[in-house]
């Protein structure tokens, strides 16, 4: 099935591939923006549903409007990655899929090590999604004697004081930090010490690494804020719309 402008077309079976279409082969090593590297993880999303679907080619403007983006808008991000469309033809869904999944890393499986798994950590801890998209959950640390030694979609909860041995012997390389803000520079350094080089923030504070190491903060608090503000902008006893099915599924699926 191919999507072009919603209208399907027939395919014909062992027709070649896509000239100018997205290659399989490596990524070419250029600078991708942060801001397009964001945007490209919701590429990915929607082309693995559209492979799921069975759908073989789609346009830019079909791709764009289900990534929430403008069209040219997203032929400049998937430029940054040397891949463009055929005119009159789309994207080759399975090889833009590759390709964005090579400029993402993802062409390899990532051993992923949470520390605080406490109510964040532990929701964290037992989302399946994780392992299914290649970040599997190898190792989870704690503090609390009541937690140590508990066991979390199969994976043993150990002392934080085993962060370094655990993490080298098992090859991680994201770490998660969900403990409360004072001791999130602490878990932060001893993940760092181990090898790390990739932290997920969810400490409400900012976390001070050497270069080298890459740092995204999740702030719930600061999200909400902000939605606050947006609400507050729509005049006095302005309500926030209710997030459809679709829109809840593309953050919580």
């Amino acid at each position: 099935m191919t999507v072009d402008g919603g209208v399907p077309r027939p395919v014909t079976a062992g027709a070649p591939a896509t000239p100018d279409a997205a290659s399989t082969g490596p990524a070419p090593l250029r600078r991708v923006p942060d801001a397009t590297v964001a945007r490209l993880a919701v590429y990915l999303r929607v082309l693995t549903e559209m492979l799921a679907r069975g759908v073989r080619t789609v346009s830019s403007d079909v791709l764009a409007q289900a990534a929430g983006v403008n069209a040219a808008k997203l032929r400049k991000d998937l430029s940054h990655i040397g891949s463009s469309g055929v005119r009159g033809v789309g994207y080759d869904v399975s090889r833009l899929t590759a390709q964005v999944e090579s400029v993402l890393g993802l062409t390899r499986s990532h051993a992923v090590a949470l520390v605080g798994v406490g109510n964040l950590g532990h929701a964290l801890a037992g989302y399946g999604g994780f392992a299914a998209r290649g970040f599997g959950v190898a190792a989870l640390f704690d503090v609390d004697p009541a937690l140590v030694g508990t066991e979390i979609g199969g994976v043993e909860v150990l002392d934080v004081a085993e962060i370094p041995r655990v993490c080298t012997e098992r090859g991680v390389t994201i770490g998660v930090v969900a403990t409360p803000a004072v001791a999130a520079q602490q878990v932060c350094d001893a993940l760092v010490g181990a090898g790390v080089r990739s932290i997920l923030n969810f400490a409400p504070t900012v976390l001070s690494v050497p270069d080298g190491v890459e740092v995204r903060k999740v702030d719930l608090a600061v999200e909400m804020q902000i939605l606050a503000f947006h609400v507050s902008r729509g005049g006095p006893g302005a309500t926030a719309s209710t997030p459809s099915a679709s829109e809840t599924e593309k953050v919580f699926g």
